[in-house]
């Protein structure tokens, strides 16, 4: 076990704001046994251990006040959070190049946003963020199990950067963990729509819903987990989670290195059949 994980404020700043450092608590309890590592930048948690004898290093992005960037201080992703998370992830692929078991990769995801800010657009956030999906799809197409974790919000280029590319997604089922590509009240303006116009579009078409199930019924969600409580997690919620995390990496086989398997989901009918139609087209059949 390694103290400075457990020396993580908690319960205090949990209390002030609960949603923005759930993922600094989960990871907290999760990697409790493991030997943290020294990222690059305080806003990016790493951990290495173990999941029933099979290697794994929890990653977390969290809020860092001391952030050089001021738009990442709440725990956005920012220029120096998708450098460090690409710097992480290459580093368990380098190591494993010639492992015959890859080591897994649990990503722990409490993501507000991207770092929108002038200072990280000017000097490249988008490459940045870029690298970070490409060290993760890399690490999957050479067989490292990838978990995402959904802890809390899951946003935009954030959750891109940080939790798509996993070969399985765990979300808990609780009100405060949330998928979107924006926020409602954003997209009401940009559609020039109230937002009770918007869950009036959202019960008919499940793509526009801002619920976990229906987003889940997507195919981009493997597991919705209830827990007793998301913020202030139980030794029971600890161990459901910690069995999910099992159960996902006993699933994932050494050739399941894809994501095709989203587009199985009860309300992706348009996008097979649109995949569908180009392929016959582009074949000629």
């Amino acid at each position: 076990m390694n103290n400075s994980v457990q020396t993580i404020p908690e319960m205090k700043v949990i209390h002030d704001n609960p949603s923005s450092h759930r993922g600094a608590q989960w990871f907290a309890l999760l990697s409790h046994g493991f030997t943290k590592q020294n990222a690059i930048v305080p806003s990016v948690l790493v951990a290495d251990g173990e999941y029933e004898n099979r290697a794994c290093r929890l990653i977390a992005v969290v809020p860092d006040l001391n952030n050089h960037f001021p738009r990442a201080v709440n725990g956005e992703v920012g220029l120096l959070e998708g450098m460090a998370l690409a710097r992480e992830v290459n580093a368990v692929v380098e190591a494993d190049a010639h492992s015959e078991t890859k080591r897994a990769l649990v990503l722990i995801v409490d993501v507000p946003s991207q770092a929108y800010g002038r200072r990280e657009e000017t000097l490249g956030i988008h490459q940045a963020l870029a690298s970070a999906v490409s060290a993760y799809a890399n690490a999957r197409q050479n067989g490292h199990p990838i978990i995402a974790l959904l802890v809390g919000k899951a946003m935009s280029g954030a959750y891109l950067a940080h939790g798509y590319q996993a070969n399985r997604i765990i979300a808990l089922s609780d009100e405060g963990v949330m998928v979107h590509a924006m926020g409602k009240a954003a997209a009401a303006r940009v559609t020039q729509r109230t937002e009770a116009e918007l869950d009036q579009l959202a019960a008919e078409n499940p793509p526009m819903a801002y619920d976990l199930k229906s987003y889940a019924s997507l195919g981009l969600i493997d597991n919705l987990l209830q827990v007793e409580s998301a913020t202030q997690p139980t030794p029971s919620d600890k161990h459901s989670v910690e069995q999910a995390i099992t159960d996902a990496l006993l699933d994932i086989k050494p050739k399941d290195t894809g994501i095709s398997r989203r587009l199985s989901g009860e309300h992706r009918q348009a996008s097979r059949q649109v995949r569908d139609l180009l392929k016959a087209q582009w074949t000629g059949a």
